[in-house]
């Protein structure tokens, strides 16, 4: 049966006029439930991320520095939002979920994060509405464990996921992919170790024909027994930080071209669910539920 995480939603105190799309989280399961995708059962909420895993990733100082709010200025600005012990609470809740649903994956193949995907946090800061980077938490311990030996993370977010290629630029055994956006944040890139940048107005015959071409290569090259896969929402024509032009379709077709990949070749996959900023929620939430479809379709 696929498992999914769905981490405890707190209510944030944030100042007046400043939105943060938490109502994504909500919906998607309720959505999900509502067509009959999934049930109740499915999910599951994630316990809290211990100190000891977290700091296997990120930094000491760093975390003695969210302990003790408030953060300075320029690291809250650079987080993209203010931070505070509930915005805390839910990432490491989010973080142990991404870690179970890597664990569930390598013994049921598919497994699914309704958060997650927070690819700009560096061991020793967040950036871009991202405190803890989830994937690395997951592939570092995975691989303390020796649960895997090789990680290839797919990170198909409209932005590069530069927190993730920093703290991986070392570790042979993590692949870090990045598909996105040539002109998008962050300005200065990190250097993956396979970087995919693409044009402004990329269409979906461009997206789906270098995916096609590239994926095969990468699972022979790489030869993953874990795929941490970032399905990012925020490549579509409707999004608000995107300047991509996939459309809903090409995006579902996306999802459907690696999930068929390692399901074919028999490689566990874990998936967050990462950026979606369309205008209209709905358009966010439809193109997000087509991922859970997609899954649905294949592995079940």
């Amino acid at each position: 049966m696929l498992k999914i995480a769905f981490a405890p939603i707190y209510i944030y105190d944030l100042p007046k006029g400043h939105r943060f799309p938490m109502s994504k989280y909500q919906l998607i399961p309720e959505q999900l439930i509502h067509e009959g995708t999934v049930s109740n059962e499915h999910f599951f909420k994630p316990k809290f991320l211990s100190d000891d895993i977290l700091q296997q990733t990120h930094t000491s100082s760093y975390i003695n520095q969210l302990y003790n709010l408030p953060l300075e200025r320029r690291a809250e600005r650079d987080i993209g939002f203010p931070v505070n012990p509930d915005l805390i609470r839910r990432g490491r809740h989010i973080a142990q979920g991404t870690l179970d649903c890597a664990r569930y994956a390598l013994k049921n193949g598919i497994a699914m994060n309704v958060a997650g995907g927070t690819h700009h946090a560096f061991a020793d800061r967040g950036e871009g509405f991202c405190v803890f980077n989830d994937f690395a938490i997951a592939a570092t311990e995975l691989l303390i464990k020796n649960e895997v030996n090789q990680v290839l993370i797919v990170d198909l977010d409209v932005h590069q996921g530069n927190g993730t290629a920093e703290i991986f630029k070392d570790e042979p055994q993590v692949f870090t992919w990045s598909v996105h956006g040539e002109r998008n944040y962050p300005l200065r890139k990190k250097k993956s170790d396979l970087d995919t940048p693409l044009p402004d107005g990329a269409t979906d015959n461009l997206y789906l024909t270098m995916l096609r071409n590239e994926l095969p290569r990468l699972i022979d090259q790489v030869e993953p027994d874990l795929v941490l896969y970032l399905a990012g929402v925020d490549v579509l024509e409707s999004d608000k930080l995107g300047r991509l032009s996939l459309t809903r379709s090409g995006c579902k077709e996306r999802d459907r071209i690696v999930l068929d990949a390692c399901n074919k070749n028999k490689i566990p996959i874990a998936v967050s669910m990462g950026g979606g900023y369309s205008h209209r929620l709905s358009d966010i939430i439809e193109a997000h539920a087509n991922t859970f479809r997609v899954v649905q379709e294949i592995f079940f």
